[in-house]
């Protein structure tokens, strides 16, 4: 199975951090592209996308200033097939590439996917108080897997934290 492509650039307002991708994203080649993830939704309902975009579009939103990575390359059933070699290997790429490109923020999708990476025992939604790399805001939303319980206007309203938070600074 192929690794999907980064979408990194300089001068990005927000650079999407997942945990790694699915296996039809890397059928693909495209993030968040098993259909009952709610990535592109959940960005259209919180007013982060003008319209719904989807999978196959994740390049284009280069130009709105939106990137995508991931924590681990590999694409897996689940995160649980992650080991923990790679976990190492990725927060160490992971802090290269954010201190490489400088988004404005780096946004978690899950709390896992943050705490993974900065090595805290826990986070809460939002904008976190110390970030790893210095000069990047780092974001903790929910996950947008289809398996997550958390109900998605409370999901859409943590993103909508997001958008507001770009407003406010106008990166």
């Amino acid at each position: 199975m192929n690794e999907v492509s980064d979408h990194l650039d300089y001068g990005l307002t927000v650079v999407f951090i997942g945990f790694n991708p699915s296996l039809r994203s890397g059928e693909v080649g495209h993030h968040y592209a098993n259909p009952r993830n709610n990535f592109w939704r959940i960005l259209h309902k919180s007013g982060l996308t003008p319209r719904l975009y989807d999978a196959s579009e994740d390049g284009e939103l280069l130009k709105l200033g939106y990137g995508f990575t991931n924590i681990v390359a590999r694409p897996t059933r689940g995160a649980e097939d992650i080991t923990r070699e790679e976990y190492k290997f990725g927060r160490e790429t992971l802090r290269e590439k954010l201190a490489e490109y400088r988004p404005e923020v780096a946004c978690f999708v899950g709390k896992g996917v943050y705490t993974e990476f900065s090595g805290k025992a826990k986070a809460d939604w939002g904008i976190q108080q110390d970030s790893v790399v210095d000069g990047v805001h780092e974001f903790v939303a929910p996950s947008s897997s289809g398996l997550v319980r958390m109900p998605m206007d409370e999901i859409i309203e943590i993103y909508r934290r997001l958008h507001d938070f770009i407003s406010r600074h106008e990166f």
